[in-house]
């Protein structure tokens, strides 16, 4: 009797929650199962056990569970968080209020801070201090936390955050008042600086603490009922929840700091990009996922995608927002998306976005009461998305309602209705290309170097013509393109992300600093996993070290070469330095470098997916050919289009643009002299000026 392989994800977005099931058998072949239901706030579990349901999938039956959920952004974009008290050291409670001084409306006299999510009555102060070596200077007096306490209680108070200066060269202080804390009140969550990240900059790590304090008992609720929710319909495991740094982990380690999955649903589909990159030999990837609010994307190079800490909330063109130190996906993200509206100012100047229909009322043709024009509308108007099969055909295209929204942009404007669908659709793309340059061009990258990889729901509708301003000449469609964050999460392994700040020149002798701080963190990542069941042979590391020219503010990141660090490898170590700083900023400079910290990557496989290649059939799709339409490609004009249907393209199978291929969650639009063909995984690959 063979044993199949259930694996599972799930991915709770806004208005839907999705589900992707993995049945493996002994061979390797692979049966995919989707599923979509509503996402249940507040009992987001709820939609979790529904969705399995519509799936048919058993809980009982699952190997591995994976699951991403956007309960944390929600909770800090809502200000649906509990109330917060913050400790920190002596003479620093206003540093939420100061705050950094580089604001973005910078000529606006009348610009306000946005304010701290902890007001300054809620901000108490400890003496005690270490300096930045983590040497104590000033011994931590505790004998005002009682008091502290009991004004916390008194103002309902339901969760602590504590940061004190210089605690990421030496947490003992924090360490103290925790203990003292759990011993006083034993009942309320408390998060210390130390737990989340051993980076310097008292601001950004203060509010952090703050943050994930705000969002901590209501994440470790979530957690907890999806846990039991799931183990009441007999699941024998423990589920593995995405985090924003494209890995997994164990759902008691993120329930600990659930700040970690901020952005946990965009960096499962950029790290589903980067192994799909793995699969068909495309190591550098520009990745592009499009949903109904946003578009979002990110470079991954040399199949590795890129982590950083310098992650904001709210930030925009009027707003400072809010610093979060975890590490998260690079990406860019901008409002445009299906449910974009369009819009003219009082110039006559049409614009897309940021703004969005949202679920409800939704683009004008759900028949929901929308009555502005939005890009799906457009894309509808011009025959890209077929009116008779919209959302798959679980939804009847208001197409009346579509061409009203269209004409009244048309009448602003005083152009044709299909001048004006047209334009929606290349302003549009313009702004997806300007998040694309912000990931390559401006980076030092040239998209020409690289392949376009698009999913989410939108994405294979606007990918070709994208491809083409950017100068791209391949462009792939993943299966399940509109699903493929939740794929993302069942490629992901188990990953924890240490960064570490420690100043040292690299300058002769510097080595055996350097090599020791990496084996103490290294040996720190051992027995976290050690403690969880992972046996240290299982765990793999990748070093990463941050470095600057001397007396400079910030710094570049550099991948490490395999190996110890010693003093004959440091001038190979600066030359990479110098080479990733020059492509970042055209230039490099005759000065001396220092590292500023260390940034370890720590995984270990947990029941990843492996794809098994098919064999490649016969070229001749038409059996998937449903007919023709005209279609309008915006740049190229109208063509009488073949229309296929995805869901019975077969590996192997070739089609000629211009062409349509639809499947129940995505549209994919072949422009004119494009070629594609489908490979042995499902994916479509599109090639360019074919």
């Amino acid at each position: 009797m063979t044993h199949s392989t259930i694996r599972v994800a799930t991915d709770v977005g806004g208005t839907f929650t999705d589900l992707v099931c993995f049945e493996t058998d002994e061979n390797g072949n692979s049966t995919i199962r989707t599923a979509k239901s509503d996402t249940t706030p507040p009992d987001f579990e709820i939609g979790v056990l529904n969705v399995l349901k519509k799936g048919g999938v058993d809980p009982a039956s699952i190997d591995f569970f994976a699951h991403g959920t956007t309960v944390v952004i929600n909770a800090l974009t809502e200000r649906k968080g509990v109330k917060v008290g913050l400790i920190t050291t002596e003479g620093f409670r206003d540093i939420l209020e100061i705050a950094r001084g580089n604001r973005p409306d910078f000529f606006n006299l009348h610009y306000k801070k946005p304010p701290p999510f902890v007001p300054r009555y809620l901000r108490k102060e400890l003496p005690g201090r270490m300096n930045y070596r983590g040497k104590e200077i000033k011994a931590q007096d505790l004998s005002g936390l009682p008091a502290i306490l009991d004004d916390f209680r008194k103002e309902g108070v339901q969760a602590i955050a504590v940061c004190f200066m210089h605690s990421y060269a030496n947490p003992a202080h924090e360490k103290e008042a925790m203990a003292r804390i759990a011993s006083l009140w034993p009942e309320i969550s408390v998060v210390s600086s130390h737990q989340i990240t051993r980076e310097w900059r008292e601001y950004e790590r203060t509010n952090t603490a703050v943050l994930s304090a705000y969002v901590q008992p209501i994440a470790e609720r979530y957690l907890s009922r999806l846990k039991d929710g799931l183990a009441s319909q007999n699941f024998q495991g423990s589920p593995y929840i995405m985090q924003s740094n494209c890995g997994v982990d164990s759902l008691e380690s993120v329930s600990r700091i659930p700040i970690t999955m901020v952005e946990s649903g965009p960096a499962s589909g950029f790290w589903g990009a980067a192994e799909l990159g793995k699969l068909i030999d495309e190591p550098n990837i520009l990745a592009l996922d499009i949903g109904g609010t946003t578009a979002k994307c990110s470079l991954i190079e040399n199949g590795q995608v890129k982590i950083m800490t310098d992650y904001w909330i709210e930030k925009d063109r009027k707003s400072a927002g809010y610093p979060i130190m975890v590490p998260v996906v690079d990406l860019v993200e901008i409002g445009n998306g299906g449910g974009s509206i369009a819009w003219v100012d009082d110039f006559g100047k049409l614009h897309v976005g940021p703004q969005s229909a949202g679920a409800l009322p939704g683009p004008a043709a759900y028949g929901k009461g929308g009555q502005e024009a939005t890009t799906t509308d457009a894309n509808l108007f011009l025959g890209r998305i077929n009116k008779d099969y919209f959302c798959g055909g679980e939804v009847e295209a208001d197409m009346n309602a579509a061409d009203a929204a269209i004409n009244a942009v048309a009448g602003k404007l005083g152009v044709a209705p299909q001048d004006a669908a047209s334009g929606i659709i290349r302003i549009a793309n313009n702004n997806m290309v300007n998040a694309l340059k912000l990931v390559s061009l401006n980076r030092g990258f040239d998209p020409r170097d690289f392949t376009l990889v698009a999913f989410g729901g939108g994405g294979a509708m606007h990918a070709v013509a994208l491809a083409g301003e950017l100068g791209v000449k391949k462009v792939v469609v993943p299966a399940g393109a509109s699903v493929f964050s939740a794929w993302g999460m069942m490629m992901s392994d188990l990953r924890r992300d240490y960064f570490v700040t420690r100043l040292a020149d690299l300058g002769e002798g510097a080595a055996a600093g350097i090599e020791g701080l990496f084996e103490e963190t290294e040996n720190q990542a051992r027995a976290q996993f050690k403690q969880e069941g992972i046996d240290s042979a299982r765990v793999s590391f990748l070093r990463f070290g941050k470095f600057r020219y001397q007396n400079q503010e910030h710094t570049t990141e550099v991948l490490l070469p395999d190996g110890p660090v010693t003093d004959e490898r440091l001038e190979d170590i600066r030359t990479l330095f110098h080479e990733t700083y020059e492509r970042e900023y055209t230039y490099r400079l005759d000065a001396p470098v220092e590292m500023v910290g260390i940034h370890l990557v720590a995984s270990a496989e947990v029941g990843k997916l492996t794809m098994a290649a098919q064999p490649l059939g016969d070229a001749n799709a038409d059996q998937a050919l449903k007919g023709h339409r005209m279609v309008d490609f915006a740049l190229e004009g109208q063509h009488d289009s073949a229309i296929y249907d995805g869901t019975k393209l077969k590996p192997g199978m070739a089609i000629e643009g211009p062409a349509i291929v639809e499947d129940p969650g995505s549209t994919v639009v072949i422009h004119p002299d494009c070629k594609a063909h489908m490979d042995a995984y499902g994916n479509m690959h599109i090639q360019l000026g074919a």
